[in-house]
């Protein structure tokens, strides 16, 4: 038997469950199409204009440009080098423009201008982004090697001319550079030609000829008044050793010596000589070899002594600030001249490029459109309450899929529109009844027609609670529908719950001529373990008893059993009758609300016909369903299906619930 929802029909298909329309053939698929076509016209046509006028200019200025930039970055990096404000650049920035022929400003790094080489009142905007940072401590490599000729830049990106407190004060550099020229003198003499070159901090060194320091070795000439640090340099050496030291012992590692040329040692070392020349001297230092330190630990120390340098000069050398280059009219990047040839073919290429695009816009956008206006007009319609006419579906795409689903929203809310009209006639009729039974024994008694006895009372009491228990039928449907049903689960026996509804309606089956029984097990297998909220689920079995019971001759029988699902993870429980049964035609709509086979609407024959309509709403908020079969003269059997474990959907209700639930205490009718 194939699987049916709570109203005998198949379960609905979502979208979810709908094919996937080819890339090819969806919306999205034919708008990539158009625009990867624009695009690729677009591109190539800007590219082989860009190749045919723009090349000779490139190439010509290239070079040129390229070297007159760094040699600009160079200037200024060696001024913010030596100096720890920006103070008096403007004559170097006018300088160098004048030198260039370009324009050169310089900015900080919220853009206010520190100096431009610009004339006039009001000089032309500096562009979004800048040609270079000057920076003495992140030197940009690529512009370092450019004016320098040479690749070999410091690991820590200083620039080198930043020495900071390494800088020798004057009596120190004389002394120095007095030794320096005894050792020069002295080489000369023995034959190798040398001379004195000065540092940026101001420290000599001697030059060889030649650049070969082991030279110095087989002469007497002694240079040990350069060996050794200064105490300018040997105060700063410290400070930067302690800078290097704390960072490295952040991380855990141990402190390290560094020497002048820094260069560095772990452990107790003896301070190494200053040689001539500081990169020999690096050179000839002990390295740590890599059965001592790691390569990590390696990479470490250099980090730490790169931050330790960079925070010790920090306070020395003026703050990073952005450099423009243009040209000198003020423009940013250097320009040329189109010819008038070239100049018509762009505007002529870019035409036909606009005249494509607006083309294909229009197209793809009247295809989008005119689906979209209809449904527009069939949602106005809808709104003015006029009569929904069905949107057209003119093609298998994204439009199309929205066009049947507005026609199937507009079937289904003219659906839901009549079972209002059917829902409120049927509210109207079912409170009907008992109000116009209370009004006229009231009247009769006003009148002096019926006398005020216990009789009396108990009619109208039963009247009273008919029309009760229709309006406590609503109210459980208005909160299954607005999902604000309560439920409280726990673990529920169901023998037990079984045989309190079949006591709960023994008297009205015995009034009946119905016997009722409650059977458990179902081939000796007994029913497993269920969660469930067991006033509500006395409510949905006692609604299908007092069904049962209703629709029963004399002398029938009603069975309640329970038992597991060959799966194990629910439980069934059944609520069979041999009763007058329902035909295949009215099957489909005993759980819908107001239903009843007996059109007469004798309550002798029928109740109000919520009943099954509140026990299909029971069981799906305990996460399970309802179903029903039956034959015609034979009897019905209506099931239950319950999971062991309360749904996601019971869950969701028990996070919501405040309070004790509403017991029922009734059974209400089909």
């Amino acid at each position: 038997m194939p699987r049916r929802d709570g109203r005998g029909r198949p379960p609905h298909r979502s979208g979810r469950d709908r094919q996937r329309l080819p890339l090819r053939k969806s919306l999205l698929g034919r708008l990539l199409t158009v625009s990867v076509l624009v695009a690729a016209c677009s591109v190539a046509a800007t590219a082989w204009l860009a190749v045919q006028t723009t090349s000779g200019a490139i190439k010509q200025e290239q070079g040129q440009n390229l070297t007159a930039d760094a040699r600009i970055y160079n200037k200024l990096l060696g001024y913010a080098a030596g100096h720890p404000r920006w103070d008096g650049v403007g004559r170097t920035v006018r300088d160098l423009a004048a030198e260039s022929g370009r324009r050169v400003a310089l900015t900080t790094q919220g853009r206010a201008v520190i100096a431009d080489s610009a004339t006039g009142s009001s000089p032309p905007a500096l562009p979004a982004q800048a040609s270079a940072i000057v920076d003495p401590l992140s030197v940009d490599t690529a512009l370092a090697a450019q004016s320098t000729g040479s690749h070999d830049t410091a690991a820590d990106r200083v620039d080198p001319r930043a020495v900071g407190p390494f800088r020798l004060p004057a009596a120190e550099r004389t002394r120095l550079r007095r030794a320096a020229d005894r050792g020069v003198a002295c080489l000369n003499d023995a034959g190798i030609a040398s001379d004195v070159v000065e540092g940026p901090s101001g420290r000599p060194r001697i030059q060889i000829v030649g650049n070969d320091p082991d030279r110095i070795l087989g002469t007497r000439c002694a240079t040990d008044a350069l060996d050794e640090p200064t105490g300018t340099e040997k105060k700063a050496l410290s400070a930067l050793n302690q800078l290097a030291d704390a960072c490295l012992d952040r991380q855990g590692r141990a402190g390290v010596h560094l020497r002048l040329d820094l260069s560095w040692g772990q452990g107790a070392q003896p301070e190494p000589s200053i040689g001539p020349d500081r990169r020999a001297v690096a050179t000839l230092a002990p390295v740590p070899t890599p059965a001592v330190q790691s390569s990590d630990n390696e990479r470490a120390i250099a980090s730490c002594v790169g931050t330790a340098r960079r925070e010790q000069l920090s306070s020395y050398v003026a703050s990073p600030a952005l450099l423009y280059i243009g040209d000198s009219g003020g423009a940013t990047v250097p320009g040329f001249d189109l010819s008038p040839a070239n100049t018509a073919r762009i505007a002529g290429v870019a035409a036909l490029v606009l005249a494509f695009t607006i083309g294909a816009s229009v197209l793809a956008g009247a295809r989008l459109v005119r689906p979209l206006q209809a449904l527009t007009g069939a949602a106005q319609r809808m709104r003015d309450g006029a009569e929904s006419v069905p949107v057209p579906v003119t093609a298998d795409n994204e439009i199309g899929q929205l066009a049947a689903a507005f026609n199937d929203m507009t079937t289904h809310l003219a659906r839901l529109e009549a079972q209002r009209k059917v829902m409120v006639s049927d509210v109207a009729h079912e409170l009907r009844t008992p109000l116009s039974n209370i009004r006229g024994w009231l009247e009769a008694a006003q009148d002096g027609l019926a006398d005020p006895d216990p009789a009396f009372v108990s009619s109208l009491l039963e009247e009273a609670v008919q029309l009760q228990h229709i309006i406590d039928d609503l109210q459980d449907l208005a909160e299954a529908d607005a999902g604000a049903l309560r439920l409280h689960p726990r673990p529920v026996r169901i023998r037990e719950l079984l045989g309190q509804v079949a006591a709960a309606h023994q008297a009205r089956a015995e009034t009946a001529g119905v016997t009722l029984t409650v059977r458990t097990d179902a081939a000796g297998v007994p029913a497993p373990a269920l969660t469930a909220d067991p006033v509500r689920l006395r409510q949905a079995i006692g609604n299908l008893v007092s069904n049962a019971v209703r629709h029963t001759p004399p002398a029938g029988h009603i069975t309640l059993r329970a038992y597991g699902s060959d799966s194990g993870d629910a439980v069934l429980i059944d609520v069979a009758d041999t009763g007058s049964g329902i035909s295949p035609e009215d099957l489909r709509h005993v759980f819908d609300r107001f239903w009843r086979a007996e059109k007469s609407r004798n309550r002798r024959t029928g109740g109000s016909g919520l009943g099954l309509a509140i026990v299909r709403k029971l069981a799906e908020a305990h996460g399970g369903g309802v179903s029903a079969v039956s034959t015609e003269g034979e009897g019905s059997v209506f099931t239950l299906r319950l999971p062991v474990e309360p749904g996601p959907r019971t869950a969701a209700e028990l996070s919501r619930a405040s309070g004790p639930p509403r017991a029922p205490g009734r059974g209400s009718g089909a």
